[in-house]
């Protein structure tokens, strides 16, 4: 081979080596930048992920989401939101104004002791109740029994005040009303369970649809807030009041029996 062409062999081979260095330097740069920029898009996932699981839990619970929702009032009540509801008889001079949570054990105890007394008074016309609903015992456990009952007596309310009086009873009876620590009410299932033993509520379609679809759930939130607010200093459950009064037993740590509640209500129609 002359010298010549040994010469131009090593300059190919130095081209060709050059060439290849290039290459390879542009796939190292390829790499790096396919490496910095899936970087890129983990920490922006990251911070994403990490920003909507903040939004998340910012979030008002479905329930919270409620309390500036339009209100569809059940029938048979009055005021703002449908929040008054009041029962019994025009004629009744006076109103005793009844706070209860429908989760509430001291209330079922006093309905399973002093309710057939309490509707008897109602239907002579001795008064007038007007009921107001609360929800405070959800807070306890982060539950929603007490909202979701509330709202389906909305929706017996919707049927008749007598439908609403009926199903209170029969959510606080022995048989149906659970363990405070039990949330049973949350579910819609169980509450027209407990409503197909009221008559006007048996297979009532209208009443069913309105519980599974949280027809009168906002309601609900309203007239929690109405209990929340109140005026008369009640703050826990059963509590009853009458001309701006708050009646009592003797013995505030006792339970209420026909008796004791005889007792204070005479004496608060009197007075």
């Amino acid at each position: 081979m002359s010298k010549r062409n040994n010469q131009a062999a090593k300059t190919a081979a130095r081209e060709r080596l050059r060439q290849e260095r290039e290459r390879q330097a542009k796939r190292d740069k390829a790499r790096r930048q396919l490496i910095v920029a899936g970087s890129v898009v983990a920490v922006l996932a990251a911070a994403g992920g990490i920003g909507y699981a903040v939004v998340q839990m910012n979030k008002p619970s479905y329930w919270e989401g409620l309390k500036d929702a339009s209100v569809v009032a059940p029938a048979n009540t009055a005021g703002t939101k449908g929040t008054t509801v009041v029962l019994g008889k025009d004629t009744a001079k006076k109103t005793l104004k009844v706070y209860e949570d429908p989760r509430c054990p001291v209330c079922a105890q006093f309905e399973q002791t002093v309710g057939t007394t309490v509707k008897k008074d109602l239907d002579d016309g001795k008064f007038k109740i007007q009921y107001v609903g609360a929800t405070f015992i959800d807070n306890h456990d982060n539950g929603e029994g007490s909202k979701n009952s509330l709202s389906a007596l909305g929706a017996a309310l919707n049927v008749s005040p007598e439908a609403f009086l009926e199903y209170k009873t029969a959510l606080y009876s022995a048989k149906w009303h659970p363990d405070e620590q039990t949330d049973k009410f949350k579910d819609d299932s169980y509450l027209i369970k407990v409503a197909d033993t009221v008559p006007a509520l048996k297979g009532n379609a209208k009443f069913q649809d309105a519980v599974k679809k949280g027809t009168y759930d906002a309601w609900a939130m309203a007239m929690s807030k109405t209990f929340d607010d109140n005026k008369d200093g009640v703050s826990g459950t059963p509590s009853f009041v009458m001309d701006g009064k708050k009646l009592t037993t003797s013995d505030p740590n006792r339970p209420w029996t026909v008796e004791e509640f005889n007792k204070v209500v005479d004496a608060a129609l009197k007075g």
